[in-house]
């Protein structure tokens, strides 16, 4: 693994470029991140950044399509289709993969008690302080969780967010929150200001995992928090007020050719 005293200036300039070649307004089009950027309200957003992170995985063709179909099952409202509840005379059907109706009502119960007592996300996230948490996305994870819990009769569901924050790369949401928070106005949407971009980490999977190491980034070989953590500290050395502009670098290396998501 990159020492503490050496990024080179070639990989810098790599992973700038990449990064920068990637992070336009013509990567939306194939991506999830299209979806919430379909409204305009900031509870609309934030539902739609959170379930869509949330089944984004595998290809992306087919992730898109589900995220349509999803969208479509609440009347391209969100915002009034949780509020309204309108989520419990939900038909069941498959959503995506191993994401079923099943998963999507207990995800908006969960919602649906974090809206109705805070307004939005943000001010969910403000109101619990992540502000000033290192491990922001695990925390909120975590507070999450508590909410569905609650709104479920103490049941969890491990297919809305991951139970485990000691061992989850969190990779789903830590994407959600890319999108939520950062704040260059290409891709990303910008809408959150309860957390910085500089608390940001990068979304690691099989794909981006295999790319930091062929790069030197990291070398754990397991895909999960602690990893997270040592890539994404070894990328805040060069840009430490935003180190998920990476994520584009590491997407354009090593996953856009291959038709998944990040």
């Amino acid at each position: 693994m990159i020492t503490d005293s050496v990024i080179s200036p070639d990989l810098q300039a790599l992973l700038d470029s990449e990064a920068t070649r990637i992070n336009n307004t013509g990567f939306i089009d194939s991506d999830p991140v299209q979806f919430p950027r379909m409204f305009t309200s900031l509870p609309d957003i934030e539902i739609t950044a959170l379930l869509t992170s949330s089944i984004a995985w595998g290809n992306r063709k087919m992730i898109c399509r589900d995220c349509e179909k999803m969208l479509a099952l609440m009347g391209h409202d969100p915002y009034n289709y949780v509020m309204e509840e309108a989520y419990e005379d939900l038909p069941d059907c498959n959503i995506h993969r191993t994401f079923f109706a099943s998963n999507l009502r207990h995800f908006l119960r969960g919602l649906h008690r974090i809206y109705g007592k805070y307004g939005s996300l943000n001010e969910f996230a403000r109101a619990n302080c992540l502000g000033e948490c290192a491990d922001a996305p695990w925390r909120l994870a975590e507070l999450i969780n508590g909410q569905l819990r609650e709104a479920n009769d103490g049941r969890d569901d491990c297919r809305c967010l991951p139970l485990n924050m000691q061992q989850t790369a969190l990779k789903r949401l830590n994407m959600a929150l890319r999108w939520l928070v950062r704040r260059d106005g290409i891709v990303d949407l910008g809408v959150w200001d309860a957390i910085t971009p500089a608390q940001l980490y990068i979304p690691l999977d099989v794909h981006v995992g295999n790319t930091a190491r062929s790069l030197g980034l990291i070398e754990r070989k397991a895909n999960d928090r602690r990893t997270v953590e040592q890539l994404t500290e070894t990328l805040r050395r060069m840009r430490p007020e935003d180190p998920a502009f990476y994520d584009y670098a590491l997407f354009g290396i090593g996953i856009e050719s291959k038709g998944t998501t990040k």
